[in-house]
């Protein structure tokens, strides 16, 4: 059998959407005239993914919280003694994601044809990452994929809640500084011109201060849409220049070297690093095998090429611990946690322990970064808030004592 998405319309007229699994596509429209529906559309998910008919892309990206949801649910329905064939069919009457329905129609499809469920799950690659389904065929070897699901569960738990931390201990001083140059520049565009005509009618020679405001008030106000349109510009090239690979690469480099940045980039990549090569190591996956499918966990790309230099010395025969160690990319408490599981034999526990380590010496460090930076910006804003009431009172200091 094979999943089928459809189009149809009711009795009433409205079209109506939906996946079913059948032999084929002929007796899918069987079904749904079965079930008082008229089809429009019906055509095999399946196909359609690996691009034999690519112009309707039925199947689209997942977002991570939704399928960590549908692997929660899996992993307890597969725990309960439910075959993965009739999990399946609960989980696509139970989402609401329609791509996600899709794919786990087509996957349902292709397990009952035969397939295995990690070999169904790669033709979705869309919805279900590398990982995934290196970690279902580890399941699905060893008789543990209720257990190994559920790990990996939390694990996309753990990363979406270390990711949030990140992207909030980010965006806050973005936004800050967005607010203080927006305050900024409606003083020095709107206020500032407002108050010193008042002083130039008087024909007083101004202080050195007030200006430099004016000189700088003058300028935005003549050349701001200028300037505003040369930044546009600046964005869309820098944007269109990481899109390229080596682009990509000279910036990821310029990030590792930068002083709390580059470590912030190590941690996160190292920390996901840990916790996937700890389901896989600890789902029976052979070691080159999981430091295969973990390359997709690593986004810069120097440490990126470093995993693959580490892979080729491990396929060699060399130590893990050590071929991370040399590559210099990978902070010492990852290498120091794996060369004890290697001399123990504990492997999986020391990279968990090693991932444990990494987030929490991350979330410490953003809580540092998040404290010393809100002070910093608040000063930063008073300074310039300041200046500008310094350029304004500085005459009329100056004019209340000629007036003496």
């Amino acid at each position: 059998m094979a999943g089928f998405r459809y189009e149809a319309i009711d009795r009433s007229g409205k079209v109506k959407k939906g996946v079913l699994n059948a032999e084929s596509a002929r007796q899918a429209r069987v079904r749904i005239r079965e079930q008082g529906l008229t089809p429009i559309d019906v055509g095999e998910i399946r196909k359609e993914t690996s691009g034999e008919q690519s112009h309707t892309p039925w199947v689209g990206k997942v977002s991570a919280s939704r399928l960590c949801l549908v692997t929660r649910q899996f992993a307890g329905l597969l725990a309960a003694g439910i075959t993965v064939e009739n999990s399946l069919k609960t989980l696509i009457g139970q989402t609401e994601s329609q791509a996600l329905r899709h794919a786990l129609a087509g996957v349902r499809g292709e397990v009952m044809e035969g397939s295995s469920l990690a070999a169904a799950m790669r033709k979705f690659p869309a919805v279900f990452p590398e990982l995934y389904y290196s970690l279902v065929e580890a399941g699905e070897s060893s008789g543990k994929l209720d257990v190994v699901l559920m790990k990996f569960a939390d694990y996309m738990e753990h990363g979406k809640a270390l990711k949030e931390k990140v992207t909030l201990a980010l965006v806050y001083p973005v936004i800050v500084s967005i607010v203080a140059m927006a305050v900024t520049l409606g003083l020095l565009v709107y206020v500032i011109p407002q108050v010193v005509s008042v002083f130039q009618r008087t024909h007083q020679t101004l202080p050195m201060l007030t200006q430099t405001l004016i000189f700088i008030s003058s300028f935005l106000m003549e050349y701001g849409f200028l300037i505003l349109l040369a930044l546009l510009a600046v964005a869309i090239a820098f944007w269109r220049l990481v899109q390229i690979e080596s682009w990509r690469r000279v910036l990821h480099s310029a990030m590792l070297k930068t002083p709390f940045i580059g470590r912030l980039v190590r941690g996160i990549n190292s920390a996901r690093l840990s916790s996937a090569l700890a389901i896989l190591v600890g789902g029976g996956v052979p070691l080159l095998s999981s430091l295969k499918a973990g390359i997709a966990m690593v986004g810069s790309l120097p440490m990126r090429d470093a995993l693959e230099e580490v892979i080729d010395d491990v396929t060699k025969g060399g130590s893990l611990s050590a071929s991370l160690e040399r590559t210099g990319m990978y902070p010492p408490v990852m290498t120091s946690f794996i060369a004890n599981g290697e001399n123990s034999g504990k492997l999986g526990e020391m990279l968990e322990r090693s991932s444990s380590q990494l987030s929490n010496e991350l979330e410490y460090r953003l809580a540092a970064f998040t404290s010393l930076l809100e002070p910093a910006l608040i000063l930063t804003m008073g300074l310039v808030v300041l200046t500008m009431a310094l350029g304004i009172l500085m005459p009329i200091f100056e004019m209340n004592q000629l007036a003496r």
